[in-house]
């Protein structure tokens, strides 16, 4: 894996915890975890809850120990059980994640072949990497040698065309609309082959 290709991207993730098992949290901080995960602010939270806003900060900050009736009202607001504000997610379980990317957001991380805008930045320990991608490179020779990476990968052209060649296979030329999904521990490069720059959505597992 080069520095070029979406290594950069993965590590990005990787270091920032996303792969991480959580610790263990407490109340005010598995709150927050919960209210942030649904990309509610402190007012949006409170009002979901019936909670003052000022009550719900000194929860999250561990300065009030709320009673039975808040934690209630709490869990009903987040729709969850009273039992689940003090455990973190096991496997499996519904916890109502979602995080909104509208056009034009999303964190820009560019290198010298793709210009990335990763997507769903606020979730934390995802278990796929979204993210939109700008490709500049034109050649093959412009990469140092085949990007490769744990996991699987699905390629979906957006605009312009593209060229995915991989280690294994033919080079393939591909369109808006058209996707490929491959293993990802198989080398692999994108190149734009329009006269604009080529752009994809990229979905990279990260188990």
């Amino acid at each position: 894996m080069t520095q070029d290709g979406p290594k950069s991207m993965i590590q990005i993730a990787r270091e920032s915890g996303e792969t991480e098992t959580a610790p263990p949290v407490d109340l005010g901080a598995r709150v927050r975890e919960l209210r942030k995960a649904r990309n509610w602010t402190l007012e949006q939270a409170a009002n979901q809850a019936g909670l003052a806003r000022s009550t719900l900060s000194k929860i999250e900050n561990g300065q009030m120990s709320p009673t039975y009736e808040a934690l209630k009202k709490l869990a009903v607001g987040l729709e969850i059980s009273v039992p689940q504000l003090f455990t973190p997610p096991s496997a499996g379980q519904i916890n109502g994640r979602m995080a909104v990317t509208k056009s034009g957001e999303g964190a820009a991380k560019a290198t010298t072949t793709y210009e990335h805008t990763m997507l769903a930045d606020t979730l934390r320990k995802k278990q796929m990497l979204p993210y939109r991608a700008r490709i500049r490179a034109r050649r093959m020779d412009e990469f140092d040698g085949w990007v490769r990476h744990d996991g699987e990968e699905f390629l979906y052209v957006l605009t312009g065309v593209i060229t995915l060649y991989t280690e294994f296979y033919e080079p393939v030329e591909m369109r808006r609309g058209d996707s490929a999904y491959y293993d990802a521990t198989m080398g692999h490069n994108v190149v734009s082959t329009s006269d604009e720059d080529a752009t994809i959505l990229w979905v990279t597992s990260l188990t």
